[in-house]
This record gives C-alpha cells, sequence and structure tokens, in this order.
C-alpha cells in the first residue's frame, strides 16, 4: 500500500518515535488499518492523508514547518507503542462484557433497546435514520452537558470530501447530520480525548478512543468523553464517492456546492448539487449497493465489530421488513434503533425523553437482529474470513471475546465457503500488493 507522502527517515528522529513509526508502519502494510487516526494522536508527527486507493492512511509529515511544528510538540511517549497496540482497531479489538446489563452474541452488550427518533421534526428529516444521534448530540451541546462534539461532515470548499470537525452548537450539529459514507479520522482530533467531547464516529474510531480514555472499561467515568457510534457497513475509498459524482454530471474538477449520502428522507437518497442550482441523485440501493458498498476497504471486510460495541449508546437503521424479515428501502419517516449500552448511555437517554428530545418505544434486541442481516451474518461468518486471509498469508487483527468460533459452529458449511473464498481474493490481494511494490 502507498501513499503520496515521503516517509521521514527514522535516523532522524527519536527512538520512541522510530519504533511507534515501526508499528503503525506494520499495521499499514498489512492492509489492516481502518483509518480511525488514532496513531496521529500518540505521534504529533503523523497526518492522515489519503492514499493512492483513496483510504486514509498515517503518513509522516514531509512539510519543513510542520516538522517543526510537530518537533515543538509533546513528545512520544515511552509507552506510546504499548498504547498504540493496545488501541489500534487494526491490531487488536475486544468485545465488551459489561458487569451489568446483557450481551447479545451479534448485536453486543446493551441494557436496553428502543426504536426512537428525534422529535424536531428537522432534525429527523435530516438525519441517516431519525436523527436520534444528532438529537441527542444537539440536545447535550445546547445544554451544556457537553463543551463540543466531535464528527464529521462535508468539507466547505470541496463537498465531495469528508472531513472531521469539532462542533460547537447545536446548529452546527444538526448541520452536519447525516452519514458520510467516506474516509473520516475523527479519532486523531486531539479534542477526542478531552472532558466534555461527545463523540459521534465510527465503531473503529469510538473503539479507539475508549482504549486510549478508559482502556476498554465497560464503566467510563463523568470526565471522559461520551462516545455515540452507528451500525456500519464499512468505509468506502473516497474513489468511490467521486466515480458516483462523475456518474451524476459532476466529475472531478467541476463545482458541488452539496453533498450528502443519506438523510433529508429515510433512507434518503446520494445528491450532488451544483452552483447553478440543479442536482442529481441515486437511490439508496443503487449508490451504496452498486457504487460505495462494493469499494469498502479491506480491514471493514474482516471486521468483528460493526455495532459500536464500545459507544456509551448506539444507533442504528430500523428497517420495516418484508415477509421473509429482510429490509425494505422504501422512503418514509426516519426511525432508529437506539441501543444503550452503558450506565450512562441508559441515563442519557432516559432524559433525553424526559426533555422532549427524542421519542421511544422499547423493542426486543433480537427485532433489531432480524432486520440487520448483513451484521449478524458478518459476525456469524467471520472466522472463515479470518481463516482464508490467514491461509493465504496475510496478518489479521486478534479479536478477543467475540466468540466467533461459536458463532460459526452452527454455519459450519457457510463459513467454509467464506473461507475459501477469502482466500483467493486474499491471495490475489497480496499478489497484486507485491507487483506494485516491485
Amino acid at each position: 500500500m502507498t501513499t503520496d507522502a515521503r516517509p521521514v527517515p527514522t535516523t532522524a528522529i527519536p527512538k520512541e518515535t522510530a519504533a511507534l513509526r515501526a508499528a503503525v508502519a506494520r499495521v499499514v502494510a498489512s492492509g489492516n488499518c481502518s483509518g480511525c487516526g488514532a496513531c496521529a494522536l500518540l505521534d504529533p508527527g503523523l497526518r492522515m492523508r489519503l492514499d493512492d486507493e483513496g483510504n486514509l492512511r498515517p503518513t509522516p509529515v514531509d512539510d519543513a514547518e510542520e516538522q517543526a511544528a510537530a518537533a515543538a510538540a509533546a513528545p512520544v511517549a515511552p509507552d506510546a507503542v504499548k498504547r498504540f497496540e493496545d488501541a489500534c482497531p487494526g491490531v487488536t479489538v475486544r468485545a465488551v462484557h459489561p458487569a451489568t446489563g446483557r450481551r447479545h452474541p451479534t448485536m453486543g452488550p446493551y441494557l436496553r433497546v428502543w426504536m426512537a427518533w428525534a422529535t424536531d421534526t428537522e432534525v429527523r428529516y435530516r438525519g441517516s435514520s431519525g436523527g436520534a444521534l444528532t438529537a441527542l448530540a444537539a440536545w447535550m451541546l445546547e445544554t451544556g452537558q457537553a463543551s463540543r462534539m466531535v464528527g464529521a461532515k462535508a468539507d466547505e470548499t470541496e463537498p465531495r470530501r469528508t472531513v472531521s470537525v469539532s462542533i460547537l452548537s447545536r446548529e452546527q450539529a444538526v448541520a452536519a447530520a447525516g452519514s458520510r459514507y467516506a474516509p473520516t479520522a475523527s479519532a486523531a482530533l486531539p479534542e477526542a480525548l478531552l472532558p466534555g467531547t461527545v463523540m459521534v464516529g465510527k465503531p473503529c474510531e469510538v473503539s479507539a478512543v475508549r482504549a486510549l480514555t478508559t482502556g476498554h472499561s465497560a464503566r467510563p467515568g463523568d470526565d471522559d468523553p461520551v462516545l455515540l457510534s452507528f451500525f456500519c457497513a464499512g468505509t468506502p475509498s473516497q474513489h468511490a464517492t467521486d466515480r458516483l459524482a462523475a456518474e451524476l454530471g459532476s466529475p472531478a474538477g467541476t463545482p458541488v456546492s452539496d453533498l450528502w449520502y443519506r438523510g433529508r428522507g429515510w433512507p434518503g437518497r446520494f445528491t450532488v448539487e451544483r452552483p447553478d442550482g440543479t442536482s442529481s441523485d441515486a437511490s439508496y440501493d443503487e449508490s451504496w449497493g452498486s457504487a460505495l458498498g462494493p469499494a469498502a476497504q479491506w480491514r471493514c471486510k474482516i471486521c468483528a465489530d460493526g455495532v459500536g460495541e464500545s459507544a456509551d449508546i448506539t444507533a442504528a437503521d430500523f428497517w420495516r421488513s418484508d415477509e421473509r424479515g429482510y429490509p425494505v428501502f422504501a422512503d418514509g419517516a426516519g426511525r432508529s434503533a437506539l441501543i444503550a449500552r452503558t450506565e450512562r448511555g441508559y441515563d442519557i437517554i432516559v432524559r433525553a425523553v424526559e426533555a422532549g428530545v427524542i421519542s421511544v418505544s422499547p423493542i426486543e434486541m433480537e427485532d433489531l437482529a432480524a432486520v440487520q442481516p448483513l451484521q449478524t451474518t458478518r459476525r456469524s461468518t467471520l472466522a472463515g474470513r479470518l481463516a482464508g486471509a490467514t491461509l493465504a498469508g496475510m496478518r489479521v487483527p486478534r479479536y478477543r471475546g467475540f466468540g466467533l468460533l461459536g458463532l460459526a459452529l452452527p454455519r459450519f458449511r457457510e463459513v467454509v465457503r467464506v473461507a475459501r473464498g477469502t482466500f483467493r481474493r486474499a491471495r490475489a490481494r497480496r499478489a497484486a500488493l507485491a507487483g506494485r511494490r516491485s
């Protein structure tokens, strides 16, 4: 895997920095980097930049001014490698087993589960599936329960791109509502670790921040950031967004005034708006199913936690289903499934309901699992993917406490098929990478 930047010679940097960058480089070279950005918090000399494949990857700064700024920042700590290997989703991910509450084999830990939606009609309309996370974060900012929100939004100057930002007001939070199916690195923002932060991030970003702040504890302290996550099917390459926008009449180099993936209706349409007032769009099935989903990076295809286990609160689409139980993507009023994973998360939801911020209706976790076949199938067959990749000579992350072998046994034949397919694809990928390096 390559990057556009030139690496800084390790002989010119302290041994702690050299050791950390070597550890980071191993994860990137293995293809297991998710692009979360946590390593950039541990090394001020790293920046998250798009590589040739359109994925965010940590890259040593190569500009003289940036090098000087990095040198003046706090030095890399002696235990940085240990902290990195404990937090990096490309090295280790731990399942959460709280002392209170229950644990579902594919949906993760929970205290309670609800169907939920924002009571504010604008927030519900702009949100990806009911606007529940936006409503909670905006309310916490507005009432002073949080000092800032860390999340992602469209780049103001180039809306095809997605940027991680620190948001300070309800208005900014609502403006940033809606999923961004593109590379982000919210865990790279220093504000993500600060007291008073409410972070809305992908499961890998949230897992990394949880590890860096509480060491995976299922009982975060009052000063730890509040972590909100969502069900994630993977992070597509930036190239997928660029190609889809081009197919809709906005090729690279042409002006775009706004671009969103979902929201503004449920499930919402991938939409490109141009300065002349014209726009083009594609359905959720066309955009995610045909263009974006197939372009997800390798690490996402071997992910054990697409359900945000490390969050205080996790949201998911609570799809309507057909007679077979499969999701129906027809337009309608958005509704989320909202999972309280920690006692703090439960308290936030209860108080938000009392304040009239969200409306909720209790559901069973099995109801959610039934309309999330991708998440249940992925975790239940993941042992096959990991085995296939390993047999092909690839490194894979260590997944602790997910019970993957136990989930695989009832679907043994399917798991074997998955292993064989992954072996073929992984071997082809290794050959392509080797050819690119030669």
